[in-house]
């Protein structure tokens, strides 16, 4: 195998290879050495990704399923919103790594190696990837890997945590066109915790409980919440246990280093997860399609956001130090995003494409009392 390359993408994740399928969608890259590193082989489905669109996708093909109405529930608020041009999607994990593996392997120009990256950092012109093996070298790197993940622990941080089932019944249960997109019904500590349900027929869904805190529970505390919860709320006495989930997600007011040099960072490690909410698929996608125009522009890959667009950070921070220091708000705080505006522009501003005009409309709905000394402790703090 060659050491040098045009562009190693470090990490087979969402990420990583969402970068490489986008590259693949141009002819530009047909000529271009791409090789991807990871340690694991990618073969189960360990994580499910949920989003919304308003057109079919990148990876429309490989989607689970979708719903066009969403149920909001809270013990103040409750609701079911059309949310029409939206489609909320489901992707699985072991669908999606099979996808791009597959099509990559009709690339010839495009190669896998299973192995631990160790660091990667800049020399001279290029980059250098070290892996406990081998050391690799190309003109770009791009890196998903988060070397330290101790710097994500910064003041004011909190983890999303989450177990999912995949349950089923032996009668048909679920409605299979609507999807509860939170539901904070729940009485439980700590308090900002929230249920998700996605039906994918009328006897099966994922069953997903969910916390934002700064540390995790007890492994068997996640059982007993999803336990309660499909007994109290769905009403379900039978059921079978199909798969499970886990996983963890930082909302960090750490200011991800977006690379230096001939080192660029995607993902998480890229900044890529949206603080507040922990939603990241459709900005790696964002990301991915602004790096391949970059490149085949020959402009710099680093993909900068404008001053401008930084006042999607202030309002992100403004709304973790809320969950971070008053603690049970998250209830509040979404009951009113979805009481008071158009569900379609609450999914616009989650997705950072609201302009100004609508962001003002929809911050004086929210509690003045929570987010006035949470802003400015964000500006001057």
């Amino acid at each position: 195998m060659q050491a040098h390359y045009d562009y190693i993408i470090t990490g087979a994740g969402c990420a990583g290879l969402s970068l490489l399928m986008h590259m693949m969608q141009h002819h530009f890259f047909t000529d271009k050495q791409i090789l991807l590193i990871d340690k694991d082989v990618k073969q189960s489905n360990d994580r499910t990704w949920c989003f919304w669109e308003t057109s079919p996708g990148l990876f429309e093909d490989i989607v689970h399923h979708r719903w066009q109405q969403l149920d909001f529930y809270s013990n103040t608020f409750s609701a079911r919103f059309d949310i029409d041009p939206y489609t909320y999607k489901m992707i699985r994990g072991i669908d999606f790594y099979n996808y791009v593996l597959q099509r990559a392997n009709h690339f010839t120009n495009v190669s896998f190696v299973q192995e631990e990256v160790i660091n990667s950092r800049n020399e001279s012109e290029i980059a250098t990837v070290n892996t406990i093996n081998h050391t690799y070298t190309a003109d770009y790197v791009f890196n998903s890997i988060i070397f330290q993940p101790t710097l994500l622990q910064t003041p004011g941080s909190l983890l999303q945590h989450f177990k999912g089932w995949i349950v089923e019944t032996p009668m048909p249960t679920f409605n299979d066109r609507v999807a509860t997109f939170m539901d904070f019904r729940i009485k439980e500590k700590p308090s900002n915790t929230f249920v998700y349900v996605l039906p994918v027929s009328n006897n099966k869904a994922l069953v997903e409980y969910t916390v934002f805190s700064p540390a995790l529970l007890n492994k068997e505390d996640y059982d007993v919440g999803l336990q309660q919860y499909i007994q109290q709320f769905l009403n379900l006495s039978s059921y079978k246990i199909l798969d499970e989930e886990f996983g963890v997600i930082p909302m960090s007011t750490y200011s991800f280093s977006k690379g230096e040099g001939s080192i660029v960072n995607i993902g998480t490690a890229g900044g890529q997860t949206k603080s507040s909410s922990g939603f990241t698929f459709q900005f790696i996608q964002k990301h991915a399609a602004a790096i391949v125009q970059a490149l085949m522009q020959a402009q710099t890959p680093h993909v900068n956001e404008s001053l401008f667009d930084k006042r999607f950070r202030l309002y992100d921070d403004t709304l973790l130090n809320i969950l971070y220091y008053q603690k049970s708000y998250a209830s509040t705080i979404f009951s009113d995003l979805f009481k008071k505006n158009k569900p379609q522009q609450v999914l616009k501003f989650l997705d950072n494409e609201t302009t100004v005009t609508e962001e003002l409309k929809i911050m004086i709905t929210l509690p003045k009392i929570l987010f006035l000394p949470a802003a400015l402790r964000q500006l001057f703090g």
